[in-house]
């Protein structure tokens, strides 16, 4: 080790008290005191965003199987292999070259930015209906009227998933998704793969029956897809669908949540997005980066990776903190912890990615936003915060409850 005396002290604490209501602050400290951290658990965190970004476009891997020292969350593979990883490490997010690259022309084809921009006129009657309901209440939970249902709604109809499966692939994914959480709780762990295993199980069948009976839909396109006479095997296919079923919903649910929240919470940055629609792209983008919905990546190191004095080891996990690298006033400046919606490089946000591994579902994710900020500046000229209530996760973190009134 060569840190100082004092860094040697430091450890983070993402299990503090409050730290899931607002970790900004501790983001800052770790920043400061240990920009190359390695953690009890046993992994090592980077938090400022050169680093940040410089590992998000390296060639590091997403392949557990480099692993040297497993987190203490991921003991259990040790004797379950990828029956413990979701979708047993065959979805493209878990995929190194060649085979990311392979699997990754396959589900863009069926994902492009055509086929998104299409979507925009039912995006737009799904929030007008669901602005329409709050209207006339007067008050209402944005999340469930309008954060979670928008882009559950819009993935399910990409996918053609069943309605009649809804309420029971909306729990599993709910389950599946604190997977993303540097947890080691034995139990949770456990309630995680029989997610695992159900959803595998749902998806299967549905892919099996859409073989026989395709329609318009993104499953049909998937097992339509071909790139270089190649295409999607059985269990590929399933993993591709659960990762753009859970993907395509639970982080957005965070940016339009949390969106709104920042917005409800600096009126003169919400009124200059009423008077200026214009702003409307850039502000989601600066949205993206001064509230994250996804707070942490992981990578794990092919090769030693030098950082601040430390040396990485080859076949460690790392961690890559988007939400600290996202206000690291090294690179945003002075007023990084201030929302800008006109900031003039907000779009260099690490919130999606870079390099191979770039979000998929960016495209979609920014229209949602686009589309709903828009309509509920231009909707309610007054809106007020009642109560807000966090999801208390560190990863994939926004509010499960934002109560407003806008009479």
């Amino acid at each position: 080790m060569t840190r100082e005396s004092s860094e040697e002290a430091f450890v983070f604490n993402p299990f503090a008290d409050g730290f899931t209501n607002d970790p900004y602050p501790y983001y800052a400290e770790l920043r400061d005191a240990a920009p190359a951290h390695e953690h009890p658990l046993g992994f090592w965190i980077l938090s400022r965003y050169e680093d940040v970004s410089k590992l998000q476009r390296s060639g590091h891997s997403v392949d557990e199987r480099y692993l040297t020292r497993l987190p203490r969350w991921k003991s259990d593979s040790r004797t379950l292999g990828k029956e413990n990883r979701l979708m047993r490490g065959l979805a493209v997010l878990d995929q190194d070259p060649p085979n990311h690259t392979r699997l990754r022309g396959l589900v863009s084809r069926a994902f492009t930015r055509r086929a998104v921009d299409a979507l925009e006129p039912r995006i737009a009657t799904l929030v007008d209906r669901a602005l329409d309901r709050i209207a006339e209440a007067g008050r209402a939970d944005l999340v469930a009227e309008l954060a979670f249902p928008l882009p559950f709604t819009v993935i399910s109809e990409m996918l053609g998933i069943p309605v009649v499966e809804h309420t029971r692939i909306r729990a599993l994914t709910g389950t599946l998704v604190r997977a993303l959480e540097p947890l080691a709780d034995p139990g949770l762990q456990a309630e995680i793969r029989a997610a695992n295993h159900e959803l595998t199980g749902i998806v299967r069948e549905l892919t099996d029956w859409k073989r026989d009976n395709p329609g318009d839909d993104l499953i049909s396109a998937l097992l339509a897809a071909e790139h270089d006479g190649d295409m999607l095997g059985g269990d590929e296919l399933v993993a591709q669908v659960m990762f753009l079923y859970i993907a395509g919903h639970e982080s957005t649910v965070n940016l339009l949540a949390g969106g709104i929240l920042a917005l409800l919470r600096h009126p003169g940055q919400l009124r200059l997005l009423r008077e200026d629609p214009r702003l409307a792209a850039n502000a989601v983008e600066e949205i993206l980066r001064y509230d994250t919905p996804v707070h942490l990546m992981r990578r794990i190191t092919v090769e030693p990776l030098p950082a601040h004095g430390e040396e990485i080891p080859a076949g460690a996990w790392v961690v890559a903190c988007l939400a600290a690298a996202n206000r690291d006033p090294r690179f945003w400046g002075a007023d990084a912890d201030e929302l800008r919606l006109d900031r003039p490089n907000a779009h260099q946000n690490v919130s999606f990615g870079a390099g191979i591994h770039h979000c998929l579902g960016a495209a979609l994710a920014r229209l949602e936003a686009r589309v709903t900020f828009t309509r509920f500046a231009r909707r309610f000229p007054s809106p007020a915060v009642e109560e807000v209530r966090w999801n208390g996760r560190i990863n994939v973190r926004g509010p499960a409850k934002l109560l407003i009134s806008v009479r």
